[in-house]
């Protein structure tokens, strides 16, 4: 209720004569959820990544934790095979591939699929990104989660991926009356009929934030595929330059780091510093789940900061995430808090966007600890 992508989606279903319903809390998703049978959802990130370790804590409880890894990277392998051809290349889905994700659909999917409710062809993820590798999962599974783009600036939506046209890791091709284009230093510019005219009594901040052209600089930055979909690689004002001048967006290696089950949140370091470095909050609710699956029994916050098996579990994402940059790129030491990030205490908006600034100012002496010799 606090975002306007929720305020968009609310309008556009009250034209059209839908009925809404609202969650009560995360706690609460999945029962409501049930009890609602919705014919989609719109919900941020956090929401998926949370459906989906809750299906993994359950399967862990019935000692199914390995054919539920399983189906989860057959359904991954399924929906990255599809979305390639979906982009016109040439990809063969092995037979062994078919067989497997045809047991998983009698089998396993559908219990996931009954989360969503059984009338649920698809949800709408907005506010922040969503991990390539989670899309895959649920889309896989028979669940596409869609993405757009746009900014309180551009009235919501300014692309969208279409349950008909999606391509998994854009958000879209733009709306019709919608034009969109990347600006030499890679700035995505909107133009259209949801572009706001102006900031509130002040001319300097508006002017500032358009082009000759007319075009509002979202200060995203972005590339446009060979389809029209536009793909966001990151903001330009988080873009983290070294010491030794490397330019580096933090949001694809938080997002992969953040993607794992017990990291709820993770903020990139290294402005003008010799390497980068990650600070890293825990998800609690996960930890008590995880920690008692791997027989740790349970731990508070504080006692997990400092666990050698939690921070050999955080290493393990870090070094995924690490696979996919350079080596000037890569996360060279990191931290686990032993607090937890959320809106009362400042680091999260009340749409879960993560207060960055607020990060670095309260924990700036972890950061330099990074950074002694």
């Amino acid at each position: 209720l606090a975002h306007v992508l929720a305020r968009a989606v609310q309008q556009t279903c009250i034209h059209g004569g839908s009925v809404i319903a609202h969650s009560s809390s995360m706690a609460n998703l999945v029962e409501d959820l049930a009890a609602v049978k919705p014919g989609f959802l719109l919900a941020v990130p956090r929401v998926f990544e949370k459906i989906r370790t809750t299906a993994l804590a359950t399967a862990e409880r019935g000692g199914k934790a390995e054919l539920f890894l399983k189906a989860e990277q057959t359904a991954v392998e399924v929906s990255k095979i599809r979305d390639a051809r979906s982009r016109g290349k040439k990809a063969r889905m092995p037979l062994g591939l078919r067989a497997r994700h045809a047991l998983f659909n009698k089998v396993l999917y559908p219990k996931l699929r009954s989360v969503f409710g059984v009338q649920c062809a698809y949800a709408i993820s907005g506010a922040s990104a969503l991990s390539q590798d989670l899309a895959h999962f649920f889309r896989g599974a028979g669940i596409d989660l869609l993405e757009g783009y746009g900014l309180t600036e551009t009235t919501a939506p300014a692309t969208v991926n279409q349950a008909s046209r999606n391509r998994v890791g854009t958000v879209g091709r733009p709306l019709p009356g919608t034009s969109i284009k990347i600006a030499e230093d890679g700035e995505i510019l909107v133009k259209g009929i949801g572009v706001f005219a102006s900031y509130h009594n002040n001319p300097e901040a508006t002017a500032a934030v358009f082009d000759q052209d007319g075009y509002f600089k979202t200060g995203d930055t972005g590339v446009l595929d060979d389809g029209g979909f536009l793909q966001v690689t990151g903001r330009k004002k988080e873009l983290i330059v070294t010491a030794g001048g490397k330019n580096v967006s933090p949001g694809p290696l938080e997002e992969m780091v953040r993607a794992g089950r017990i990291a709820a949140q993770c903020v990139l370091v290294g402005e003008q510093r010799p390497f980068i470095s990650a600070i890293v909050a825990l998800d609690p609710e996960e930890l008590v789940l995880w920690a008692k699956a791997n027989g740790l029994g349970t731990m508070t916050l504080a006692e997990a900061a400092i666990n050698p098996a939690v921070i050999a579990e955080i290493q393990s994402y870090v070094d995924t995430a690490n696979l996919t940059v350079s080596k000037a790129e890569s996360i060279r030491k990191f931290v686990v808090l032993e607090d937890e990030f959320t809106e009362a205490s400042g680091h999260l908006t009340n749409s879960l966007k993560l207060k960055r600034q607020s990060v670095l100012d309260q924990f700036e002496d972890r950061i330099e600890a990074f950074y002694r010799k």
